[in-house]
């Protein structure tokens, strides 16, 4: 039994270290647009909230106002995330997103595409979610 216990420790202990190498790769460009979509989904409950305190201040000063611009920029920083995670799910498997199966030519360039759409909206987000915390906080 003393014989096999070095080889049997030993390939153990390769296997943990090639599972640790993984860890420190560079991420595939399929987990960084995941990590992305990962970044400003949490924002999403806030552009709401926002739409929620500009409202009344946009029916009061009427449809050319700042207040009821940032409130049609929330809602559509919104709607983009909306859009594209639906293209995004319609385009790409589930073991394409989660367990990193092998993309065909064509869905590398498909991802291509959606990596900068999410960028986008990534920007529309912040940028809408930026102007609407200015309006609302005017001294800040």
């Amino acid at each position: 039994m003393k014989k096999y216990f070095i080889p049997i420790l030993s390939c153990l202990l390769l296997f943990i270290s090639c599972k640790e190498e993984k860890k420190d790769a560079t991420p595939t460009q399929m987990e960084q647009v995941m990590a992305i979509h990962d970044e400003v989904m949490p924002k999403m409950g806030q552009l709401g909230k926002l739409v929620g305190q500009l409202k009344p201040m946009a029916d009061s000063l009427g449809a050319d106002s700042p207040q009821a611009k940032a409130m049609r920029d929330l809602q559509d920083a919104n709607k983009s995330m909306m859009d594209w995670m639906q293209g995004f799910g319609a385009r790409f498997e589930p073991e394409e997103i989660m367990d990193g199966k092998e993309l065909s030519e064509e869905k590398k360039q498909w991802l291509n595409e959606e990596e900068e759409k999410v960028k986008e909206v990534k920007e529309k987000i912040n940028s809408s979610i930026a102007n609407a915390k200015t309006l609302l906080n005017p001294k800040k």
